[in-house]
């Protein structure tokens, strides 16, 4: 089974939510701070983090950030606060997904699934779609722009696959996040604008910027990806 990496400060809400996920059969390791967590990062194989953002010395956000620079491991991002800054701030460091302190127990146990079943590679279709340069090789999830890669997380590779596999079509907002983040999604368009945002900027570093270019935004209907 999965193993989940619990960081979060307030041990009760640490202790129910790993008991809950023991029962599901979930490896799970707690952690009680980021500075704790990043520092075992190296020594354990994770699946999943779910990471507490409100935390002292060191707050989510921050681990977040640092973990990004050695790991593209699926993230969901835990708090109280709720304003929608926080959602984007979050998702341009590369978290996966957001969850609102209170949360129900099923709520949490969906995003977990989802999350999860987004990690595992998607079956392959085509094996490579070619874009200006740019080769979206669908059996390494990987992409490359004349022969070097471009790093991107799973979910921004998910997502430039699934525009790949409809090359020269519009797709709406809410077939690519059930398609991407799961069918428990339809209405958080704000994680697609971010994740569009953010493999334009990685193609764009990669020097690929005639591909990035190539992925139009559709106000109100999609994305589209353009040969």
């Amino acid at each position: 089974m999965p193993t989940i990496a619990i960081v979060e400060d307030e041990k009760k809400i640490a202790r129910f939510v790993a008991a809950n996920l023991l029962s599901l059969g979930y490896e799970v390791k707690q952690y009680i701070d980021g500075s704790q967590f990043l520092e075992e990062i190296e020594r354990n194989q994770f699946d999943l983090v779910l990471l507490d953002i409100m935390m002292p010395r060191m707050d989510g956000f921050e681990v977040l950030r640092r973990l990004r620079t050695v790991s593209d491991i699926p993230v969901i991002l835990l708090t109280a606060r709720s304003q929608s800054k926080d959602k984007v701030d979050g998702l341009n460091l590369g978290a996966d997904d957001y969850l609102t302190k209170p949360f129900a127990l099923e709520e949490l146990f969906a995003r977990v699934k989802a999350v999860l079943r987004r990690s595992v590679a998607e079956e392959v279709l085509e094996m490579t779609v070619h874009i200006k340069g740019v080769e979206i090789d669908r059996l390494r999830n990987r992409v490359f722009h004349r022969g070097e890669e471009v790093k991107l997380t799973q979910n921004e590779f998910s997502l430039l696959s699934e525009l790949g596999k409809h090359l020269d079509q519009v797709v709406q907002h809410r077939e690519l996040l059930q398609s991407v983040w799961g069918p428990e999604y339809g209405e958080e368009v704000e994680y697609l604008r971010v994740t569009i945002g953010r493999i334009r900027k990685k193609l764009k570093a990669a020097g690929a910027t005639e591909a990035a270019n190539q992925l139009k935004t559709y106000p109100g209907i999609g994305y589209a990806l353009l040969s």
